[in-house]
């Protein structure tokens, strides 16, 4: 049996995201928040935090983490992972920026 492989698709240029602020791209029905990180990086989840559904994208980022706008779950922008003391994941993109285009893996 073969392996699925990811579809690479162009969602943003850097010039469209502003830095520490999220952005929101529509791929296939799905919600993702892109977010560039002070550190120039490009990180995509999708935008839905796993507590009560608060877009992600809305929230306040800090360093690699967001903070969802409704309760303020931390939530690792590398692994999707929420912090303690809440638990929880998100489901995390792999992000290319190439030629100053933003792709996502889906």
């Amino acid at each position: 049996m073969k392996g699925v492989q990811a579809v690479r698709l162009q969602v943003a240029t850097l010039q469209e995201l502003t830095v520490q602020t999220g952005r929101v791209v529509k791929v296939d029905g799905r919600e993702i928040a892109l977010f560039r990180l002070s550190t120039g990086e490009v990180r995509a989840v999708e935008n839905r935090c796993p507590h009560k559904g608060g877009p992600l994208a809305e929230g306040i980022v800090c360093g690699e983490y967001v903070f969802c706008p409704l309760h303020d779950w931390k939530i690792c922008l590398r692994d999707g992972n929420v912090q303690a003391p809440d638990n929880g994941c998100v489901t995390t993109f792999q992000v290319d920026v190439v030629n100053e285009k933003v792709y996502i893996s889906m």
